[in-house]
């Protein structure tokens, strides 16, 4: 009897240490990245972070949200997210961090990444927030059809500063609207408040104040990285939000 107590004292001493060497291991690092674009741009601006990220190693997909309504644009991402085949890192710039709020629901994605981006709690919007903390810039003007657009002759100084004119230029007359609708739709669920979060503050933003981003990325317990970047903190510091994006994977 002694021998048999012995006997199963030890195997259960083993199967505690088995667990608890499991718990303690790290999970391995996410391999799939989602890149999502925002307002007045798209996907073809990730080019050099999709290129660094694939050249580490990572498996990376461009989301092409239309910008019509949330509920489109969620569903474009979600679409990209389920063709990774795998856990994901999601990535949103600017309007993304709206869609990626909603979209990081989605079971495959282990992180979120907000790139100079909107990071609303419940029942904010893009609207409600840039009406609380306004940025710098002269602002979009609506259209006839109910979609927001920048001005070609605010649009270096106000979005891309630090990218070159000839760039600025033709970003600006290729630019994508974002529909009244999508801008006034409120977050349901933010993903944020489950899964880990990572943040980049772009401190030289027109588009976006600055103070906003620090406000909602420091309620969100996001891990935060500031950059001296206009709004396109992921064109002119491709290599930076590379890396941001490299340690959300781990």
């Amino acid at each position: 009897m002694n021998k048999y107590f012995r006997f199963a004292t030890a195997f259960a001493a083993l199967a505690v240490a088995a667990a608890a060497s499991a718990a303690a291991s790290p999970s391995p690092p996410t391999k799939n990245v989602v890149l999502v674009h925002g307002a007045f741009a798209d996907g073809s601006g990730w080019m050099t972070v999709a290129n660094i990220l694939e050249r580490d190693g990572f498996k990376v997909s461009v989301a092409q949200p239309p910008e019509t309504s949330l509920e489109d644009d969620v569903a474009a991402t979600n679409r990209t997210i389920d063709a990774m085949g795998g856990p994901v890192v999601l990535v949103g710039h600017s309007y993304g961090g709206i869609i990626i709020t909603a979209a990081g629901n989605n079971a495959h994605v282990k992180s979120l990444v907000y790139v100079a981006a909107f990071q609303p709690d419940t029942g904010e919007s893009l609207g409600s927030l840039s009406a609380g903390k306004p940025p710098a810039s002269s602002g979009p003007k609506p259209s006839p059809d109910g979609f927001l657009y920048l001005d070609r002759a605010d649009f270096h100084a106000d979005f891309c500063a630090d990218l070159p004119a000839p760039l600025a230029d033709f970003m600006a007359l290729s630019q994508v609207g974002l529909s009244v609708k999508a801008a006034g739709a409120a977050a349901t669920v933010p993903a944020w408040k489950t899964k880990p979060s990572f943040a980049i503050v772009a401190t030289k933003d027109r588009a976006i104040n600055p103070d906003l981003e620090r406000s909602m990325y420091k309620r969100a317990g996001s891990t935060v990285t500031e950059l001296a970047s206009s709004h396109v903190a992921y064109i002119s510091h491709a290599a930076e939000v590379a890396a941001v994006i490299e340690r959300a994977a781990q």
